[in-house]
Order: C-alpha cells, then structure tokens, then sequence
C-alpha cells in the first residue's frame, strides 16, 4: 500500500484480486501518478462496512478523502477513471475533442462488453458453450482490429483510458495462453501487437499482485472450466 501525497486527497481503492474492472482503476491511478491505498474484500464474504458503502455490491470502489475529513465513495470504473482524468495531473488519458472522447468511451463500453463474454468462456462447462463464447470474442475482436492504427496503443503513440479498459482484457488471455491454446487473436496481428505493448507497461503490470496467473487458475479449476479439459 502506498499513502496519498500531502495536500493530495487520501484515495483508497477498494478492491479485489481478479477484478478486471479494479485494474482499469489501478492503471489509471498509476498512469496518472496518483498515490493511493488498496484494500482488497473477499466478494463471497462481503464485509458490513463495504456493504454499507457500495451501492451495487461491487468493486471497485474509490473513497476520496475530503479536506473537511468526511470521505465520498465513488463506484463503478468507468466513473472511477473518468474523476481522476478531470481532477488529477499528469498525462490525459482522453483526447482533447469531444468526438474523439465520445468514440473513445463508446470503445471502453464494448471492452465491458468483451468482458462479459470472458465470463460466459471461462466458466463454460461444455464444448458447445465454450465454442458460442469463443465465436462471441473472435466476432467482437475483429471488430477492435479493424479499428486499430499503427500503435502501439489503441490511439498511436498515447496511452489511453481504451488501453487502461482493454489491458485486464488480454491479461486473461496471457494466463490461458499457459493453460491450452484458444487462438482466438489467430487473425489479429494489430491486437497481437497492441497485447504485446500493454503487457510491459509498468502501470499495467503492477495493477494485479504477483499470484495472479495461481489465482485465476484456481478459479478455473474451482469453475470446472472445459478450458482446463482442453489441456488435459
């Protein structure tokens, strides 16, 4: 855990391990060189004081210190990202014109999406669900090729709140990858590149704990995932 900066409002994300939507809020604290608290609740036990603050039951959750000494909660990501882009230095994260920010968040949205589906797939049972979610991510990743320049990142050569919601995206896929072959980026060269860029990223890399890869797995495991009969 890391404590804000003086004059800096306290923030505490509060989170959970394997939380793709957490590690949207993570980067972007992080690209944006903000320090903060993390505090991590076990979702299959919530706690009574998270339950008292969050709204949807959900993480993440952003509490912001205010200089009065009361705090705000903030919840769900994509607000999370978009408070600390309008209130916090450092690099943009959005494009400065309006139709630029509008594609850009409309790109965010079909990244929660793609996330959705990553749940139907990884929980999958059964060959023939496995194979419908697998159909469901290659359709919507052709789209995301299509829309992709010369990189590295989603935009070019700026990082972006897209990259920020698209990188615990491909972080799934870097831990299936150890587990048995999906070739779902097989016609993706841009995406394959754009993986390749985020996955060094130091706000990217940091924004899980090391035991991630074990803990995921356990979940497929604990899931009865059909991926994990794949590599059987």
């Amino acid at each position: 855990m890391t404590t804000a900066r003086r004059g800096a409002p306290a923030l505490t994300l509060v989170s959970h391990p394997l939380c793709p939507y957490v590690q949207r809020a993570a980067i972007a604290l992080a690209e944006k060189g903000v320090s903060f608290e993390r505090q991590s609740v076990d979702l299959a036990a919530k706690p009574d004081w998270f339950r008292a603050i969050s709204p949807l039951g959900k993480v993440p959750l952003l509490i912001v210190g205010r200089a009065d000494g009361s705090e705000a909660v903030l919840f769900e990501s994509a607000v999370i990202c978009e408070y600390l882009e309008e209130t916090q230095a450092g690099p943009a994260l959005h494009p400065r014109d309006a139709l630029d920010r509008a594609r850009h968040r409309g790109w965010i949205e079909l990244g929660s999406a793609i996330l959705s589906d990553l749940w139907g797939f990884e929980t999958a049972r059964d060959a023939a669900t496995f194979a419908a979610k697998r159909a469901a991510l290659v359709a919507k990743f052709a789209r995301v090729e299509a829309a992709l320049g010369a990189g590295p990142f989603f935009a070019g050569p700026a990082f972006s709140l897209v990259d920020a919601a698209f990188a615990p995206v491909f972080r799934y896929f870097d831990v299936f990858d150890t587990v048995a072959p999906t070739d779902v980026f097989e016609a993706c060269a841009k995406i394959t590149a754009w993986r390749a860029a985020l996955r060094t990223r130091d706000s990217v890399r940091t924004a899980v704990t090391e035991d991630y890869g074990d803990r995921l797995k356990r979940f497929l495991t604990a899931h009865e995932s059909w991926l994990l009969k794949l590599a059987a």
